[in-house]
């Protein structure tokens, strides 16, 4: 939920349910790791405090931009919770981002999309999937 949140809130549903769909993709592929949380959080620690991630280096950048994690209460975290909670328990428009492990937003443009095959735009990310 806090990667829909941050990452996609203000985006059209079928964006955040994208964004979710990259999360459990990669949960599902055998380069990540094998579950949500993991996924999420994944990126290089600090030898001094393997508990910090180094900043800007993660996979899903709210995570360590340096900002609160903590969500507002309110409508948008509540959808985020709702997309969140029926992805990972159903079927829940599994598919959308076909099989996308890998998104940046429009106005960025990553070294790593190079290698990777375009998927498709939903509102400002464009997904892509591993050759």
């Amino acid at each position: 939920a806090l990667a829909i949140y941050w990452e996609a809130r203000n985006q059209p549903t079928a964006g955040q349910v994208a964004v979710a769909q990259v999360v459990i993709n990669r949960v599902n592929d055998d380069g990540f790791p094998d579950n949500v949380c993991d996924v999420v959080t994944q990126g290089p620690t600090y030898k001094s405090n393997p508990d910090l991630p180094v900043r800007h280096m993660c996979q899903f950048s709210f995570y360590c931009d340096g900002k609160s994690d903590e969500p507002p209460i309110g409508d948008e975290w509540r959808q985020a919770q709702t997309i969140a909670y029926r992805m990972v328990n159903s079927d829940y428009l599994i598919g959308i981002a076909d099989g996308a492990t890998h998104y940046h937003a429009t106005y960025v443009n990553p070294k790593w999309n190079k290698d990777m095959l375009l998927i498709g735009r939903i509102g400002l990310h464009i997904f892509y999937v591993q050759r």
